[in-house]
């Protein structure tokens, strides 16, 4: 072993290494006067010497193995840096023996379990609804961003699955692919089909349970209860209206739909369809001529209504969308059981199809789930728990700028309601709208979000991500490697999968961000694949390989 700083190894004149340098000295002037005093050897000389071999002997033995950095010298592979060793974790059992000789995880063991930290090899648990409940979150919320293709919907199926399995009731209120389909129908869930011919969902259905609201003994909460799913479905009327007319509606249009929807209510003893309600505008009942201020004027107040029954008529039988919200609905949701709405079959192209479909898909969840927590609060049923699935949610954003409004009146009716939830989409720029005051709005969406799970991102895409959470440079450079592109074998002219495919960096505030790569189990591998439209044209070609052909070839042989 080499002397710090010389090349030599240590001689027995190196005491200062074991000594210090003012007991060096009283050593060799104790050794001095000892020899002197006593001409012979004496016990204390002997051991003294002993004492001097011994270490002259240690030393010459330490520098002919390696140190805890290697071999010194020159050329001889030593190292200036040492690995941090991989950390476990275990129960108190497991551990028992090594307390306390052991270090915690970087994240608390609270949630579903998610994967494994990427630098310390620890199981990272997290679900906004454990989190909320262990009041590590202000509300029990999520938003996740990536680029298409890198983990997005197996980390929120693999959610699902364990929150399911804990009791809570996840509902997909709009799968566009579909991805959580057979997540759903695996778990004995109810998988309801919308779309041109497959199915219809009334925008005046408030679902199974308002009878049962009407059945609460306390007056006031009845009120309150019957009022809130009123308000959800004026909201989500005036949302529709909009967005077919693609403005914002006036004051008095909102004021008279709100009128003549408690003017079905009080004459109607069915549920009315968006028809009833055209044909009440249209046929000037005085409740609403009022609202109109057509001073008895009958072609003032059809030019007052005009826009607004165009709208209405839009969302009827002969328009855009079909007799999709114009009839009654065709399958209610089971309250209490696993769901997910599959609109798969709308064109993907259809961009305003999909808004209005995620629209009312959206509000009539939601306001099954909240009359459910009514009725619970009430003692007529038992406390359950949902999650809720925002999906694609740029989709929503790209059809209409209004849609950012109703957008956020859900989501924090939802968060009064204690109603987990979690939105998706592909990066910030989905957040960017028309205009500045709207695209605030929307990136409150990522701000108020009790946990946000970043895939990968190009340095573009961040959008305001690194202010607000204040995300560190190694952050920043982590998930912008993650958003790489998949390289390509020569051999096979297969591509590996992409590099930040499953990984993804828990941020909450601006506390540093956890580093994780999902996990799923052999089981979970069976619903997640959501690639089923390539898959016959995948084995083709994998067929074409292993009989050795040219594709080319076989093109020609099968024209041929």
């Amino acid at each position: 072993m080499a002397r710090p700083g010389n090349r030599r190894p240590y001689s027995d004149d190196d005491l200062s290494l074991t000594l210090s340098p003012k007991k060096a000295r009283q050593t060799r002037r104790d050794a001095k006067r000892l020899s002197t005093a006593q001409p012979k050897s004496s016990g204390a000389l002997d051991r003294l010497q002993e004492f001097f071999n011994s270490a002259a002997a240690g030393r010459a033995e330490a520098a002919v193995r390696p140190g805890r950095r290697g071999w010194a010298g020159r050329g001889t592979g030593r190292v200036n840096y040492i690995e941090t060793p991989v950390e476990y974790q275990g129960t108190t059992v497991q551990v028992c023996g090594l307390w306390p000789f052991i270090a915690g995880s970087g994240s608390p063991v609270v949630g579903a379990p998610l994967g494994r930290h990427l630098t310390t090899g620890s199981v990272v648990c997290a679900d906004p609804i454990s989190w909320f409940l262990a009041n590590l979150i202000g509300n029990p919320s999520a938003f996740v961003i990536g680029r298409p293709g890198l983990g997005k919907s197996s980390l929120v199926r693999h959610i699902l699955a364990i929150l399911e399995g804990w009791g809570i009731v996840p509902m997909v209120l709009s799968d566009t692919k579909p991805d959580y389909a057979d997540l759903m129908a695996a778990m004995d869930g109810q998988v309801i089909r919308l779309g041109r011919g497959v199915g219809a969902l009334n925008v005046l259905d408030l679902g199974p349970l308002m009878g049962q609201l009407e059945q609460i003994p306390d007056e006031e909460h009845r009120r309150q209860a019957l009022e809130e799913m009123r308000g959800r479905r004026l909201t989500q009327v005036i949302g529709l209206v909009a967005l077919v007319n693609n403005r914002p509606l006036e004051s008095f249009e909102r004021s008279i739909l709100s009128e003549a929807l408690r003017i079905l209510d009080e004459r109607s003893e069915r549920t009315p369809v968006i028809g009833d309600v055209t044909d009440l505008v249209r046929g000037r009942e005085p409740r609403l001529a009022a609202l109109a201020i057509d001073r008895d004027d009958v072609n003032r107040y059809h030019e007052r209504v005009q826009s607004l029954v165009d709208g209405l008529t839009a969302l009827g039988p002969n328009g855009p969308f079909g007799d999709m919200f114009a009839r009654e609905t065709t399958e209610h949701i089971e309250v209490g059981r696993p769901m997910v709405f599959d609109v798969s079959t709308i064109d993907e192209a259809d961009h305003q199809m999909h808004a209005a479909v995620q629209t009312v898909c959206w509000n009539y969840g939601s306001a099954v789930v909240s009359a459910d927590k009514h009725l619970a609060e009430a003692g007529l049923k038992e406390q359950r728990h949902y999650f809720l699935v925002m999906d694609e949610l740029w989709r929503m954003l790209r059809a209409s700028d209004v849609m950012v409004y109703f957008l956020d009146s859900l989501t924090r009716l939802n968060r009064q309601r204690g109603i987990g939830q979690v939105m998706i989409t592909h990066t910030m720029n989905d957040l960017e709208l028309s205009s500045e005051h709207l695209s605030k709005i929307a990136s409150g969406f990522v701000e108020r979000s009790g946990m946000v799970f970043l895939g990968g991102l190009a340095d573009a895409e961040m959008g305001n991500l690194k202010k607000v959470f204040a995300m560190s440079q190694t952050e920043t450079t982590m998930i912008s490697d993650w958003s790489a592109e998949s390289a390509v074998n020569p051999e096979t002219g297969r591509s590996a999968a992409p590099p930040g495919r499953g990984n993804f960096l828990l941020k909450l505030g601006k506390k540093p961000g956890i580093p994780f790569t999902v996990v799923l189990t052999p089981t979970e591998l069976e619903v997640n694949n959501t690639n089923r439209a390539w898959q016959q044209a995948q084995a083709r070609a994998e067929g074409t390989a292993a009989r050795g052909l040219d594709p080319v070839d076989e093109y020609d042989a099968v024209d041929a």
